[in-house]
Order: C-alpha cells, then sequence, then structure tokens
C-alpha cells in the first residue's frame, strides 16, 4: 500500500501546482465546451477520495458536509470561489491524504460497505477504495490538463 499513497501524494503535488501558478480568474473560468473549471475538478477529487475512503467505510470524512455537497458527482460549478476558498482546497489536498495514511496504519477502516463506479467497478474493500482513487485523480488531471489549454 505504500505505493499506492506515493501515487496520490505525487498526484497531489501536481494539482497543487495549479493552484499556484493559475490566477483566481483561470481557476474560475469556464472554458468553452466544458461543463466545469479547474478548481471545481481539483475539490472534486478531494470530494471524493473522502467519499470512497471514509464514507463507505462508516468513518466520518475529514472535510465538511459543505464541500462535499458543493464538489461531489453530478454538481457543476454554480459561483466564483475566493481565494479563501483556494487556500482551504490547497489544505485539504494533503492534509485528507496524509490522514488517510495515518488512519490507514491505524487500521480504522474495518468495515467497507460495497459500491459500484459508474464504470461497472465494484469496490470491496479499503484496499480497492485506495487504488480506485488514484484511477479517479487521475482521469480528472486529464480533464484539467485539456481545460488549460483552453483558458
Amino acid at each position: 500500500m505504500h505505493q499506492t499513497f506515493d501515487i496520490a501524494k505525487a498526484s497531489r503535488k501536481v494539482l497543487s501546482q495549479f493552484l499556484e501558478n493559475y490566477t483566481l480568474e483561470q481557476l474560475n473560468k469556464m472554458a468553452l465546451g466544458f461543463n466545469n473549471n479547474l478548481i471545481w475538478n481539483i475539490a472534486h477529487i478531494v470530494v471524493t477520495q473522502q467519499k470512497l475512503v471514509y464514507k463507505f467505510s462508516g468513518v466520518p470524512m475529514i472535510i465538511s458536509d459543505e464541500l462535499f455537497d458543493k464538489y461531489k458527482g453530478g454538481t457543476k460549478p454554480v459561483q466564483d470561489v475566493t481565494q479563501a476558498e483556494v487556500r482551504e482546497i490547497r489544505s485539504l489536498l494533503f492534509e485528507t491524504i496524509h490522514q488517510t495514511e495515518v488512519d490507514f496504519n491505524n487500521e480504522i477502516f474495518k468495515n467497507y460497505q460495497e459500491y459500484t463506479t459508474s464504470i461497472g467497478l465494484t469496490i470491496k474493500s479499503i484496499e480497492d477504495a485506495l487504488s480506485f482513487n488514484n484511477y479517479h485523480e487521475a482521469l480528472h488531471t486529464g480533464v484539467i490538463m485539456s481545460i488549460r489549454k483552453f483558458i
């Protein structure tokens, strides 16, 4: 599992570069042909990791319910985020992965509620969830890389 966490940390480092190198206007810009923006995708990654790992394990999520509801699957940007929200999301990028690794090593994820993903894969364990999460993050990182070409 060490490699799985290393991949997640590397992914989050790449994502943090977008938060550091793009303006608030660029992060919020909806590129033609897309139904979301850079910041929505990054926040969605944080939220989905919390859902896959914590929620389906029956463990309280690290993030707020408000953040979860704003960026969960099926949502889209309804208003621009503020610089304060960008700082919170940047912080959560690393805090959530660090805490997940600590919690995994402390074996708090004892029960996992099976979940079938949108691609038809059934996640049956915390290990499955962590592995699938890396796939999900890579998928949205690809979307982010596409959006950046149009803003």
